[in-house]
C-alpha cells in the first residue's frame, strides 16, 4: 500500500472518542484494554482527558458518587476485584480515592494525538491502580515519562503552559456539554456509551458503521 492510499485508509477508519480521567477506577479497565480492542477492529482511538471532578460538582457532588454512597463505594471495589481478574489486571486499591492526577492529566492532553499516549495513559493508571503512587506528583509523572524514553522535563513544562492549562479547563467544559457525567465515557459519532462495560458495544458500534460504508 502507497503512502497515499495508508493515510487515505486511517482517515477513512471508524472512530472511537474516549474520554477518561485518571483518577476514575472504571476508566482504569478501559484504559488497559482500549488499545488491544481497537487495533484488532481498525478502529482509531480519539483520546480525550478530562477532570471528573468539576463536572461532578456541577451535578451536585463533592466527591465521587462512590465515596459518598458507602454501600455502593463498598460494592464497586468488589466489582473492580471481579472485573480485574476477569481481564488479568493488576489491583490494589488506592489509599487515596480518587486521587488527583491535574498534572498527569495536562500530559496527557498535551500528548493525546502523540504516538506515546497510550503506553503513557496506561503506565499512569498502573502507578496510581497497581503500585498505589501518587500521581498527583512532579515526580511520579517524570518517573512514567522517563521510563517511557521520553523527555520528561521539556513535557511537563510545555504541559503547565497557560495554554494547555487553557485546553484542559475546555476540554473538561466540553466534556460537560457534550452530556458525559461519568468516566470512562465513549462516543461513536452521536453515539454516547457510558462505562467500562459498554466499550465493547462502542467498538461493535464502530464495525456496524463501517459495514455500512
Amino acid at each position: 500500500m502507497t503512502d497515499a492510499a495508508s493515510s487515505q485508509a486511517t482517515t477513512l477508519a471508524p472512530e472511537i472518542e474516549f474520554w477518561f480521567d485518571f483518577g476514575s477506577n472504571y476508566s482504569y479497565l478501559s484504559v488497559m484494554r482500549i488499545e488491544a480492542l481497537a487495533a484488532a477492529r481498525g478502529v482509531r482511538i480519539r483520546w480525550r482527558p478530562f477532570l471528573l471532578g468539576p463536572v461532578f460538582r456541577d451535578l451536585g457532588f463533592d466527591n465521587s458518587p462512590f465515596v459518598l454512597q458507602k454501600q455502593k463505594g463498598a460494592y464497586v471495589w468488589k466489582d473492580m476485584e471481579r472485573q480485574c481478574r476477569k481481564y488479568g489486571i493488576a489491583l490494589t486499591r488506592p489509599t487515596t480515592f480518587p486521587r488527583a492526577a491535574l498534572l498527569a492529566m495536562r500530559v496527557a492532553l498535551l500528548g493525546a494525538d502523540q504516538p506515546w499516549i497510550a503506553a503513557y495513559c496506561r503506565k499512569i493508571m498502573q502507578l496510581n491502580f497497581a503500585d498505589d503512587r501518587d500521581i498527583g506528583s512532579a515526580e511520579v509523572v517524570s518517573e512514567a515519562l522517563d521510563e517511557l524514553g521520553l523527555p520528561a522535563r521539556d513535557i511537563i513544562a510545555d504541559a503547565q503552559s497557560d495554554a494547555n492549562k487553557l485546553r484542559l479547563r475546555e476540554q473538561t467544559e466540553a466534556a460537560a456539554a457534550k452530556g458525559i457525567f461519568g468516566a470512562p465515557t465513549f462516543f461513536v459519532g452521536n453515539e454516547m456509551f457510558w462505562g467500562n462495560d459498554r466499550l465493547d458495544d462502542a467498538l461493535e458500534y464502530c464495525d456496524s458503521i463501517a459495514s455500512r460504508g
